[in-house]
């Protein structure tokens, strides 16, 4: 018997899967964890998680539009990241924590 061809590249749906994996990672981590910094990264998850699927259906329908709306959801992403760590830089200045339960923002 002959061995199976193998494919040159994996389908499409198996990106999108693995995208929706990764989206529900990080949809979980949103919600279950209460450190700001593990939610901060779970929403740069589901941006990443959304960045493959945007390259998946790029690569599936023969286009650019999916990079270029990869490349401004990273450029987004980037600034998010610098404005956020400054925001929890300063929180954890004012507030000795980094729990969410634990932050009120008017309490001072």
């Amino acid at each position: 018997m002959p061995p199976l061809p193998i494919p040159e590249h994996p389908p499409v749906a198996w990106y999108l899967i693995l995208s929706a994996i990764l989206f529900g990672l990080g949809v979980a981590g949103f919600l279950f964890r209460r450190n700001i910094i593990t939610v901060f990264m779970s929403i740069e998850l589901m941006l990443n998680a959304v960045n493959l699927s945007f390259i998946a259906f790029s690569y599936q329908l023969k286009q650019v539009s999916g990079h270029i709306f990869t490349f401004f959801v990273m450029v987004v992403a980037a600034a998010e990241a610098a404005v956020g760590l400054a925001i929890i830089l300063t929180i954890y200045k004012n507030k000795s924590t980094l729990e969410v339960d634990e932050i009120n923002s008017l309490n001072n």
